[in-house]
């Protein structure tokens, strides 16, 4: 890992960090879950992740104590706004369940606890190639086992017919996430949870490019808000 102002002199170990880790993305999938049971996908999600830069920005200045330029600071409030103004493009029908909408949200500060325990805790093992190998590794268990109690003799069907694309999407996700925690080694977590969220973005084109989804001004102006967000990120540097 290189040197840099978020990882230097730091010589603690980060076995509490990785088992923190652990529960809170256990309660970031019951709450996904049950958020998707009360609502659509695109009411839920877009509020889920687009609240979760805005909740890490906070953590990560008022507790940690980082510090975003005001520039960046703006940049991270229009990312967020951008995504979670996704959910308005599908009409204002999803807000009537209340609990999905708590669901999301509670969904939304799980995220942000394991973004600033990861991020944390990488800095702390001095090694992100080796944290994420063990929060990967631990992550699986707990949600494993529960879905073993929930579903019972489901499991081993879905396990049998979809094995391919669940092995696919592990190493998909593992790559991926380790890519985030690497870089909060060497960036504020609040900027690189913010761009982490711009992949709402790419699966807005991938709907409109290859599923011939449609898109509407609502979609677009949303889209340009998060764009722009992420653009003065990179000028705030």
């Amino acid at each position: 890992m290189t040197d840099s102002p978020y990882n230097r002199g730091i010589n603690r170990g980060s076995h509490q960090h990785i088992w923190a880790s652990t529960a809170l993305n256990t309660a970031y999938f019951v709450f996904l879950i049950n958020a998707y049971r009360y609502g659509d996908l695109s009411h839920v999600y877009p509020i889920a992740r687009g609240s979760a830069p805005l909740i890490v920005a906070v953590f990560s200045v008022a507790i940690v104590g980082e510090t975003l330029s005001r520039q960046a600071a703006l940049s991270v409030v229009l990312i967020a706004l951008g995504i979670m103004s996704l959910t308005l493009t599908r009409g204002a029908d999803g807000f009537r369940e209340p609990r999905a909408m708590l669901y999301a949200v509670g969904t939304g500060i799980f995220i942000a606890g394991y973004t600033v325990v990861d991020g944390l805790g990488a800095r702390l093992a001095h090694s992100a190639h080796g944290y994420t190998f063990w929060v990967h590794l631990l992550n699986g268990l707990p949600i494993t086992l529960l879905a073993l109690y929930l579903r019972r003799g489901r499991v081993s069907v879905s396990v049998r017919n979809s094995w391919k694309l669940g092995v696919l999407a592990g190493v998909i996700s593992l790559l991926a996430y380790w890519i985030v925690i690497w870089a909060m080694t060497q960036a504020p977590m609040a900027l690189v949870s913010a761009v982490r969220e711009t992949s709402m973005v790419f699966a807005v084109l991938f709907g409109v490019f290859f599923l011939k989804e449609r898109l509407n001004l609502a979609r677009l102006v949303s889209t340009s808000i998060t764009l722009i967000g992420t653009a003065m990120i990179k000028m705030s540097k």
